[in-house]
């Protein structure tokens, strides 16, 4: 019930909104002595992105990186609920549903989107995202691949994409797939909501900073001059305001850490399932409730996802998701998941096939096939 009521505050705000910029910054920056302080400013939407955002990310991202006077990029967000609360996936559902073939946006989107990401990932200049409040699903993508995350008390993070009928997109292949004692697969199936100071101590943040010292460190960082803002001297600003290890809250899931590592262990999703069948304790059975409501295709489509995204380089894993994200596009799930969670809000969603069983490998294989030639998506392309 959590995740369906974010899901109406964040989506539902999203519907009245058009798609790109009218009549106002979406994307707030400063440069203050070529310091780049980026806000997202769709408070009214928990500063989700949409498309046009994505286009002045990007070149203002990749300038930033080819120029060696830029010390650091700071990105935020407004509002003061959220960092950024994914993406405008209704409007990407609608384009893909439209049969209109002007309209590529459910393309373009997820194209864009997945580059800004790996760039994020390789950039030379400092990036610095403070998640404070709502991070969801695209709100990951633009921070947890910064060298520097800032987590504060006010932080939820969390990659609920299998409640509608889709995956966990954005790079999540690669940062869920490394989180030890099954936590990436935990995370992704469950779509499980961590505080600030789990995601700190899952090395999702690298920092955990009080929400009130924020502008304070913001104000450092800005008033120290360039020539001493090294990595070291960022780090060190950083660390000032990073809490006492001893006073962070302790990891919430520390006691369960050996039975996640089990639960979500094995081969396939249907081992899952079976574990938490034959589990007896109130965590399990909660697991298995909320498992139980989500997509299987979406299921079985993630465990996947995350295994082979082990083994996979940085640039690869946006392959790999760009083809899942234009095969859900073309899903029964990813759309009726939109329907009832987002549109019509009945929260029934009717999903096809409707158990894990149902779907088979060949249909997963379908999936995870190549793209046409001209419609893959190759990150290397965009080296420059």
């Amino acid at each position: 019930m959590v995740f369906r009521s974010i899901f109406q505050q964040h989506f539902l705000l999203i519907r009245s909104k058009r798609l790109l910029s009218g009549g106002f910054d979406e994307i707030l920056t400063k440069n203050i002595s070529g310091k780049l302080i980026v806000t997202l400013n769709r408070p009214r939407t928990l500063n989700a992105l949409n498309i046009s955002m994505v286009r002045k990310l990007y070149p203002m991202l990749k300038k930033c990186d080819s120029d060696s006077s830029v010390p650091f990029i700071f990105v935020k967000g407004t509002g003061g609920k959220a960092f950024c609360a994914g993406g405008d996936i209704v409007a990407v559902s609608r384009s893909a549903q439209a049969n209109d073939p002007s309209n590529t946006v459910h393309k373009d989107f997820f194209r864009e989107e997945y580059v800004m990401n790996y760039l994020i990932g390789v950039l030379k200049v400092p990036y610095i995202a403070v998640m404070d409040g709502i991070t969801m699903g695209g709100g990951c993508g633009l921070s947890i691949h910064g060298k520097y995350r800032i987590a504060t008390e006010r932080t939820m993070l969390t990659m609920p994409e299998t409640s509608i009928g889709f995956f966990p997109d954005v790079g999540g292949t690669f940062f869920l797939s490394r989180l030890p004692y099954n936590l990436g697969q935990f995370m992704a199936l469950t779509g499980y909501r961590l505080i600030g100071a789990d995601a700190y101590h899952m090395g999702l943040a690298t920092h955990f900073v009080p929400s009130e010292k924020l502008k304070n460190l913001e104000d450092e960082l800005l008033r120290t001059d360039n020539k001493l803002l090294s990595a070291e001297k960022i780090d060190y600003i950083l660390n000032k305001y990073h809490m006492k290890e001893s006073e962070i809250p302790k990891f919430g899931l520390e006691k369960r850490l050996a039975q996640i590592n089990y639960l979500f262990s094995g081969s396939t999703v249907e081992s899952v399932f079976k574990k938490l069948r034959n589990n007896n304790d109130d965590f399990g059975n909660k697991l298995f409730n909320i498992l139980s409501t989500k997509s299987p295709t979406s299921l079985k489509v993630t465990f996947r996802q995350l295994q082979i995204g082990l083994k996979m380089q940085f640039p690869e894993v946006f392959t790999m998701e760009y083809r899942l994200s234009q095969r859900f596009m073309k899903s029964h799930d990813f759309h009726e998941g939109c329907r009832a969670i987002l549109i019509n809000k009945d929260q029934k969603p009717v999903w096809k096939p409707a158990s894990i069983e149902e779907v088979t490998d060949e249909m997963m294989d379908e999936y995870f096939a190549p793209l046409h030639e001209d419609e893959e998506l190759i990150i290397k392309e965009f080296e420059t």
